[in-house]
């Protein structure tokens, strides 16, 4: 390989700009790693909430981003990291420069390297926007849905889209937000009957990826017509409040539980804000890892391996939501593109070509 020198897109302090530096890089992998150029980089909510928020588990500066779709350039010594070769399209999840307590490991980089457990070969039917849409929002979902100390449900069991139904359902709610896009489908995938809600705008998008049935979060009459469903329906398997930055949709789910027959578990992508879970609820922010090896990295690493690779392949997995590419292209893309996610999005996800 030519190139001697990578890029890198730092955030030096909250309420800054990033900072595009240039690094060497890396001469050597470690046992199961791969070298990726950058082909296509995901923007989250949370990349864009960290320029402007101090949280207490990042520390300054760091790279950030955890979205990556690329080619493999080199393929580091070890037995698994071997499944891969040199110029194999994949996605990455490259975890964010707080999970390993190393600030260079984030995914805003020309040249990234990823744990051979955390990429996914991609099929030529999807494009590199496409394949940067998922990482992170997937890993966050099946955190949530099947990590053993959240919803704790059966991970799904094969790609071919055809689960047996288990007779129980799994409310999502914010069904039309990237990490609730891929709830809705992975909860489907493992066999469970899903609600959703969202803004009708987007019913027929929530529906398209396999929910059952969709509610108006913004109905007055959204918690009693949960209830009722869910109710109705038998058994609720758990609650994930998938949406949002702001924790405002925390309580709404909480009230849901305490209201159903079973008290379900609600697992939530925002902290849990004081006063929110009533008596008898459990509900519980989803972060970090039971492994020790970083964010979300032991479901992930189960569900990349064992289930994504091949559903892609198969087509039974939609890449959801639908990626919007930012005008310029490169790392300067990146603050452009953290500009337009701080406005919100809906049913789709900001990404950045590398070129």
């Amino acid at each position: 390989m030519s190139t001697t020198t990578n890029r890198s897109f730092w955030q030096d302090k909250t309420g800054v700009p990033g900072t595009i530096r240039e690094a060497p890089i890396p001469s050597t992998l470690v046992e199961d790693e791969i070298f990726v150029k950058v082909r296509a980089w995901g923007l989250n909510p949370v990349d864009a909430f960290i320029q402007d928020h101090p949280l207490p588990f990042f520390k300054y500066p760091l790279i950030p981003g955890q979205d990556i779709a690329g080619t493999v350039e080199r393929v580091g010594p070890g037995p698994h990291s071997q499944r891969f070769k040199v110029g194999d399209r994949v996605l990455g999840y490259a975890m964010g420069a707080s999970a390993m307590g190393k600030p260079g490991n984030g995914a805003f980089q020309d040249y990234v390297v990823l744990d051979h457990a955390l990429a996914v070969k991609i099929p030529d039917s999807l494009s590199f926007a496409e394949a940067a849409v998922f990482p992170l929002c997937l890993a966050t979902a099946g955190h949530a849905l099947f990590g053993s100390k959240y919803l704790a449900l059966p991970p799904p069991k094969a790609a071919s889209g055809s689960a047996p139904r288990t007779g129980k359902s799994v409310l999502i709610w914010g069904g039309a937000s990237a990490v609730g896009s891929n709830a809705i489908q992975l909860a489907r995938a493992a066999g469970f009957e899903v609600l959703a809600t969202c803004s009708p705008r987007n019913f027929d998008y929530v529906l398209g990826l396999g929910a059952d049935k969709v509610f108006d979060y913004n109905s007055a009459t959204v918690v009693d017509d949960l209830v009722t469903e869910l109710d109705n329906k038998g058994v609720c398997a758990g609650i994930f409040q998938a949406a949002g930055m702001t924790g405002d949709a925390v309580a709404p789910c909480c009230q849901v539980s305490h209201r159903l027959r079973q008290k379900p578990f609600v697992a939530c992508a925002n902290v849990v804000p004081e006063g929110a879970v009533p008596e008898g609820v459990e509900a519980k922010f989803v972060f970090g890892g039971e492994d020790g090896r970083g964010i979300y990295y032991d479901t992930t690493s189960q569900l990349f391996g064992g289930f994504l690779e091949e559903a892609l392949r198969l087509g039974t997995y939609k890449a959801a939501p639908r990626p919007e590419v930012v005008r310029t292209r490169g790392l300067e893309g990146i603050q452009e593109g953290l500009d337009v996610v701080k406005k919100g999005v809906s049913a789709k996800k900001i990404v950045v070509l590398a070129e």
